[in-house]
């Protein structure tokens, strides 16, 4: 049975940084995009060194939560995946069920509990991701995710874990290309700079995922309101986690043992026109009330 790990350790008293800065927006964005600049001027991703942990296995992990509903769209998208069986891939695609058995199997009564109060699929599909790659790494991608060439090579030639970086720009109310995100000139100001949930690349045991699972199972036991998606077991979650822990490493002197992506959309891409989207089995419809 797994215990995942939580909580930030506490910074040198010659950082800069307050304890706990990882949970306050403004400073986490800032200092991702510190991550994003820093690593562009590290030596090449193939030059970079092991972590030692073992290798990212072979395993993808996905999440459609009724079987017995899967859309034929949906399908589409699952199915561009499958010429990954000829280079030895292990498919998992969990459901409601067979994501709370596998927690119940693996983990304690608190991840359990804490599974039971995602109140949406998507936020059991954000929860269940963090169980199965700590506990067996792999690769995780959304049901919406299609595969588009060789790229996904990359994401196991060593054993770093491995996110894509993402920014928000506030006052167009949309996204910045993924492409800019590495612009060393792309102004800070009006911008939220973050990491995403999909994909996920990672050997089992990965400390970012240690944090990530004990934060959000935190959150979600602790929360007497209903918990927000994002910030609660979504892409903010995720951020925090690595904020904390890059801080850690930094503080310590050793290495990273994580990548940000820089070019996931040539390796995927999100197929926006599904017909789930505009029902209630997409989150962005999410009311305030039970689903």
């Amino acid at each position: 049975m797994l215990t995942p790990a939580g909580g930030s350790e506490e910074a040198g008293m010659d950082d800069p940084l307050p304890l706990g800065f990882e949970e306050s927006e403004p400073l986490r964005s800032a200092f991702i995009r510190d991550v994003t600049l820093r690593q562009l001027r590290q030596p090449a991703a193939q030059d970079a060194p092991s972590s030692g942990m073992a290798r990212i296995p072979r395993r993808l992990v996905r999440y459609w939560h009724d079987p017995s509903d899967l859309p034929d769209d949906v399908r589409v998208c699952l199915d561009s995946w499958n010429r990954l069986d000829t280079d030895g891939f292990e498919f998992r695609l969990y459901d409601d069920v067979t994501a709370a058995a596998y927690i119940a199997d693996r983990y304690g009564a608190r991840e359990s509990a804490a599974f039971a109060r995602c109140r949406h699929p998507a936020m059991r599909c954000d929860y269940l991701r963090m169980c199965v790659l700590l506990a067996e790494g792999g690769l995780y991608v959304d049901a919406d995710d299609v595969l588009l060439g060789d790229g996904w090579r990359q994401l196991f030639r060593d054993d770093r874990l491995k996110v894509q970086p993402l920014c928000y720009d506030i006052p167009s109310a949309g996204m910045v290309k993924a492409a800019d995100i590495w612009r060393p000139d792309l102004p800070m100001d009006g911008r939220i700079f973050y990491v995403n949930n999909d994909p996920i690349a990672a050997p089992a045991g990965h400390p970012i995922l240690s944090h990530a699972l004990a934060r959000a199972t935190d959150r979600l036991l602790s929360e007497d309101l209903l918990p927000e998606i994002q910030a609660t077991t979504g892409p903010g979650n995720l951020t925090a986690a690595l904020a904390a822990y890059a801080r850690r490493m930094d503080l310590a002197g050793a290495p990273w043992d994580f990548e940000l992506l820089h070019d996931w959309e040539a390796i995927a891409e999100t197929r926006w026109p599904l017909s789930y989207r505009n029902d209630a089995r997409n989150w962005r419809n999410m009311g305030t009330s039970e689903t």
